[in-house]
């Protein structure tokens, strides 16, 4: 009989500068099972795409320093991070904000506030 090996989570980074949203995000995606990372600003979070190479960033469109846009932008332009996926989340729930994001290249767009279980399925259906 063999064995195989236990499958590493997929690892997700938070990307808000939302204290009350990260800690929500953070224990929702640890429940669904992902390895969890935070990036509080655009800086950090673009570094963050960078070091961790995630499966998926759950990405705020406004926060201190880089804008969501901005770091969508710059991680479509890095050939290294060519296999992740976007899922850009704002309170901006406009059409031109909604079609900015996935012009940039998001996966998906989520405006504030959204349900857990609908963020968890779009997540699931994103990371297949």
């Amino acid at each position: 009989m063999t064995t195989t090996p236990q499958q590493q989570p997929q690892r997700v980074l938070i990307a808000d500068d939302e204290p009350n949203i990260v800690v929500s995000l953070e224990y929702l995606m640890k429940r669904e099972g992902y390895e969890v990372h935070v990036a509080r600003d655009g800086d950090e979070a673009l570094a963050a795409l960078r070091r961790l190479r995630p499966a998926l960033v759950l990405l705020d469109v406004m926060m201190p320093g880089k804008t969501g846009h901005e770091v969508l932008a710059a991680a479509r332009a890095d050939e290294t991070l060519a296999g992740l996926k976007v899922l850009m989340l704002t309170a901006k729930g406009r059409d031109t904000d909604v079609a900015q994001g996935l012009g940039l290249g998001a996966d998906a767009y989520m405006t504030k506030p959204f349900s857990t279980q609908a963020l968890a399925a779009k997540v699931k259906e994103l990371l297949k």
